[in-house]
């Protein structure tokens, strides 16, 4: 089998079970939950059954199908395998609005070969839709429609949509400086999305994400997606966004470009 028709088998399985992993999730959404944070002592940083009941059905999905694959998970840590294959789980990306009833959080399932991501799924259960990609393209399922995605060609920041998650995602006042010059420049400014904004990036809707703190499984899954729209994602610094922290995911290379300028001041 080749590579690319072995990339595509496996996606198409990803998609499969994210889709599935949704009834699970939706089993806790706008219910009283129990919640649990990370980080004792300061911070907040919330887990709920969902988040690592869908985790253990992904992995679980995982490990009989591709046994000798590698999984990273938020909730469970990392399991080796010899397979150059690795799946990168989030099993609910915005927990923050999960627990508060708001729709735009989602699972998200990354395929890396040799440490490179290659493939991802970000599947949005109470709006039924999954976004997904690889180099061969990208697409958005819902329903019976099925459309590919490609990211707009705005290419001043006076004409773009900016989203960011939350300002508080900067750590430290360099980046929050950067973010705030981006954004005095944008056309608008839009809080919130998560992992959504992603896919509306891809999906033609925005032009310009920069947001903090990201960890690996946050993005990973995503830049794929992006890529294959068209779109371009980078940490602050114009290099791979793999290891997470602070990520500008813009349109397309001269929207990119800018918005790399106005961070570094």
């Amino acid at each position: 089998m080749s590579h690319d028709h072995e990339l595509q088998s496996m996606l198409s399985f990803g998609v499969s079970i994210c889709e599935q992993a949704a009834e699970i999730a939706l089993r806790y959404f706008r219910l009283p939950l129990s919640i649990r944070n990370k980080l004792e002592g300061g911070g907040f940083d919330p887990v709920t059954q969902a988040d690592q009941e869908v985790e253990q059905f992904l992995r679980n999905e995982l490990g009989h199908r591709y046994p000798d694959h590698g999984i990273i998970g938020e909730e469970y840590g990392k399991t080796e395998g010899p397979s150059a294959w690795q799946w990168i789980i989030d099993p609910i990306d915005g927990t923050r609005a999960f627990i508060s009833g708001a729709t735009a959080w989602g699972t998200l399932l990354g395929l890396m070969r040799e440490g490179e991501p290659v493939a991802g799924v970000v599947h949005v259960p109470y709006l039924h839709e999954t976004f997904y990609g690889s180099a061969s393209g990208a697409w958005m399922k819902h329903g019976e429609e099925r459309r590919m995605m490609e990211t707009r060609p705005v290419e001043r920041i006076e004409q773009a949509v900016l989203y960011c998650t939350h300002p508080a995602t900067f750590t430290n006042d360099e980046d929050r400086a950067g973010f705030e010059r981006v954004a005095a420049r944008a056309q608008m400014v839009r809080y919130g999305g998560d992992c959504y904004s992603y896919c509306m990036l891809a999906l033609g809707q925005l032009d310009l994400i920069i947001e903090g703190s990201l960890q690996p499984y946050d993005i990973i899954p995503i830049m794929p997606i992006v890529a294959a729209a068209g779109g371009v994602v980078t940490d602050a610094a114009g290099g791979t966004a793999k290891h997470g922290g602070v990520i500008v995911a813009a349109a397309n290379r001269e929207l990119h470009r800018q918005a790399l300028e106005l961070m570094r001041g």
